[in-house]
């Protein structure tokens, strides 16, 4: 019996919740889903995380309609959320670059935009990552503030103790990828739902990936 039970794992307390990431993504114009994908994959095992935590993806307003990022987040079955340049340059990052500001006027997209979207008080879980050469995408983990103890359910619902509060803020622009297998998401995720009109003015050809 005992031997049973230890098969069973009685007695042995259930894992932790599952902390939610919103993974910011800075691209330039015709980066492929795949290449997306796989830096997404490699910043959260290099902090120690699970793509299937990634609750929302964030970027510029101006990259809203790139097909690597609108197919990354179809992939996933979540939303991406996108933000004006000004109010990306309004978020202090660690890592701010000179020529992101001067091709998406603002110093930062990844850091910035998973900040955002993470709401106020959000701490970077991973910073600034860009993919294998020739690099055309970045990406930056954020974590929502206190946080620590809310889980992603089997139902794919974000709660928080008994609250069931919202871990990603209703602000910015949000398109809701549905995907043709979404994973373990709730059916609000199963039905494309497009927010705002997101322009796609960035130059095409944008040599910083942000």
């Amino acid at each position: 019996m005992r031997g049973r039970a230890a098969d069973d794992g009685a007695g042995v307390p259930p894992p932790p919740p599952l902390v939610p990431l919103v993974a910011g993504v800075g691209a330039r114009r015709g980066v492929p889903v795949a290449e997306v994908l796989e830096l997404i994959t490699a910043s959260c095992a290099a902090a120690g995380y699970a793509v299937r935590q990634v609750v929302a993806l964030a970027t510029v307003v101006a990259k809203a309609d790139e097909p690597g990022l609108t197919g990354a987040a179809r992939e996933l079955g979540v939303p991406l959320r996108s933000f004006p340049a000004a109010a990306l340059a309004a978020v202090p990052v660690p890592e701010p670059s000179a020529a992101a500001a001067a091709a998406a006027r603002t110093p930062s997209v990844a850091e910035a935009a998973a900040l955002l979207a993470a709401g106020p008080g959000a701490v970077l879980a991973a910073g600034k990552r860009k993919s294998p050469p020739p690099a055309r995408a970045t990406c930056a983990l954020a974590v929502p503030a206190g946080r620590a103890g809310t889980a992603v359910t089997d139902s794919g619902a974000l709660t928080a103790g008994r609250e069931g509060a919202p871990v990603v803020p209703s602000t910015g622009t949000v398109i809701v990828m549905a995907s043709p297998n979404p994973p373990r998401r709730g059916p609000d995720r199963r039905t494309a739902v497009a927010g705002d009109p997101a322009p796609g003015s960035a130059t095409p050809g944008s040599k910083e990936p942000q």
